[in-house]
């Protein structure tokens, strides 16, 4: 199914669709009526009360929820826009229905400064496919020696506070950290990972790791990072976020810490280390290293579990854009990173909803009210008086990823080739509409 109109009137109503609200945890036929980018009206089984002149866009056989927030996203600009730019990058996350994005500061320069922060959010605004909010550096310059100005950083607007891409080594420096994150009511986003484990190896350190020759970092090099992270947010009472979570032992970690310890701590699983794991490496194909890079079935099965049973808080995308000439390099010599935003929808849904693991509504929460309400941000709710950002979701389109058919400057997708089952045909943006899927036309179409 496809919409057939490039644009939607200031004033219209959604109506035939399946409405999915994951604050109420409400699934069902209903009608959404939208007016100057905020939701008028949202109503379970009746019309909505638009006045009969109003135009209505039938959504026949879609489910409309609210438009995805992604807290964990590498745009590139400043200083790598040949890979992806604050535009390129928008538009990957307006065609995979995210309306919202957190950018991580590990840009060249790093965010770690006011004036940064500030020309990426204005960036963002003028280019206006999706909010674009940014977190700032924990340290100077990602150094990992001194901390950055957290309070010019908070008044210049930042969500979070990240070295991402780099762990703090120092754990005097981290608490330090945590302390004034904490007293700034600022979250701080670990990437967790013990770099002596790590340095000079490609892949998790496994059964396929020895069969092809390339030298593996162990599950407890994630393990040790996230149980010291943890241990400092107990003590200092910070709020924690653990980045893309990858092991069974952290997910027990994380489990350990949210029921027994009662620390403020939440975590993201990516749609990658959802659905993959260390043996596509078979190939030696770099669009398929990442860091944390992809693990055991039992590892899988472990993020599975941990996001079901609300361990794992919510769905991020690390989206890492790089060059074809940077990925198309030996495993050793390649970049760590893939992109993600256009495919998680649609391998999050296979994964977890199609498998029968989770329900529909509660998996669109992960994606877009778990993270805004973790970040403070715009997201999630499909209730009167919330800004009008929507997905339009054909979940039994069956679609193939091609490289041509991508938005994201970068086409370094582990699932080049494959063939998904869900789409994102439609996203709105604050009332506009930001990505369509393309043609050929079908049944999303104004009627009357």
């Amino acid at each position: 199914m496809r919409l057939a109109i490039d644009s939607l009137p200031r004033e219209c109503v959604l109506s035939g669709g399946t409405l999915v609200d994951p604050a109420s945890k409400r699934q069902g036929p209903g009608e959404v009526w939208l007016r100057d980018g905020i939701l008028v009206e949202v109503c379970f089984g009746k019309p909505s009360s638009a006045p009969a002149d109003v135009e209505r866009v039938g959504c026949t056989g879609l489910h409309i929820v609210p438009g995805f927030v992604d807290p964990h996203v590498h745009f590139r600009e400043p200083g790598h826009e040949y890979k992806e730019d604050i535009e390129s990058g928008s538009r990957a996350a307006a065609a995979g229905g995210f309306t919202g994005v957190l950018m991580m500061p590990n840009t060249a320069p790093p965010l770690d400064n006011a004036g940064a922060v500030q020309a990426v959010l204005r960036r963002g605004r003028d280019v206006g496919l999706c909010d674009v909010h940014t977190s700032g550096t924990l340290t100077r310059g990602r150094a990992g020696q001194e901390l950055a100005e957290y309070e010019d950083l908070r008044l210049a607007g930042v969500r979070a506070l990240t070295d991402d891409g780099s762990p703090v080594e120092n754990t005097a420096l981290m608490r330090h950290a945590l302390e004034h994150a904490a007293m700034l009511g600022l979250v701080v986003i670990a990437h967790s990972e013990e770099k002596s484990l790590s340095l000079g190896r490609h892949m998790h350190e496994g059964y396929w790791s020895t069969q092809l020759g390339i030298p593996g970092i162990p599950a407890a090099c994630e393990e040790i990072g996230v149980a010291r992270d943890v241990l400092l947010a107990r003590e200092t009472g910070a709020a924690l976020h653990v980045a893309h979570v990858s092991t069974r032992g952290a997910v027990d970690i994380l489990r350990l810490a949210k029921r027994e310890w009662k620390v403020d701590v939440s975590a993201e699983a990516t749609p990658h280390h959802l659905e993959l794991t260390d043996r596509e490496l078979v190939g030696y194909s770099a669009n398929f290293k990442m860091n944390p890079p992809l693990r055991s079935e039992s590892d899988r099965q472990a993020v599975l579990e941990g996001v079901v049973d609300g361990t794992l808080d919510m769905i991020a995308t690390d989206h890492a854009p790089h060059a074809a000439d940077e990925k198309d390099l030996e495993i050793d010599r390649a970049p760590v990173g893939v992109i993600g935003l256009e495919t998680a929808f649609a391998v999050a849904h296979m994964a977890l909803v199609s498998s029968g693991r989770l329900p529909l509504v509660e998996l669109i929460g992960r994606m877009s009210l778990a993270p805004a309400r973790r970040f403070g941000l715009d997201g999630g709710l499909l209730e009167a008086g919330a800004p009008a950002n929507l997905a339009c979701l054909d979940l039994d389109e069956r679609w193939r990823v091609a490289a041509d058919t991508l938005f994201s400057r970068s086409k370094n997708s582990p699932f080049l080739g494959r063939t998904l089952r869900g789409r994102v045909v439609a996203t709105v943006h604050r009332g506009r509409l930001a990505h369509r899927a393309p043609l050929p036309v079908e049944t999303l179409s104004r009627v009357g």
